[in-house]
């Protein structure tokens, strides 16, 4: 079965940086868009960026500049990497395989950003 891990989490002052890691496995990772989510305490879940098999990335406005999606095919693994973070940054982050419904969802990794 679908089984997404999410990893990297953790505080970081205003500023700082973090690097997420999401290892997928039980469906072909190489061919599917797959997703960042996060959500805030209290507030639903919003989509960060996605990117496509072949590394075409996408971002929503808030993040771009800052955050930057890869992934490694052979490794089945989904990275977030975060600069510049904010205290508005602060949530829990998922991935997740885009275009599947329902979406899939692993256990998430909460970054907080704070000074």
């Amino acid at each position: 079965q679908v089984q997404l891990v999410e990893s990297g989490g953790g505080s970081v002052q205003p500023g700082g940086s973090l690097r997420l890691s999401c290892k997928a496995s039980g469906f072909q990772f190489p061919i599917n868009v797959m997703g960042w989510y996060r959500q805030a305490a209290g507030k639903q879940r919003d989509l960060v960026g996605t990117i496509t098999g072949r590394g075409k990335t996408e971002y929503v406005d808030s993040v771009k500049g800052r955050f930057t999606i890869s992934r490694d095919n052979t490794q089945n693994t989904l990275y977030l990497e975060m600069n510049s973070l904010r205290p508005e940054d602060t949530a829990d982050y998922y991935c997740t395989i885009e275009f599947l419904t329902p979406k899939p969802w692993g256990q998430g990794t909460r970054v907080t950003v704070s000074s």
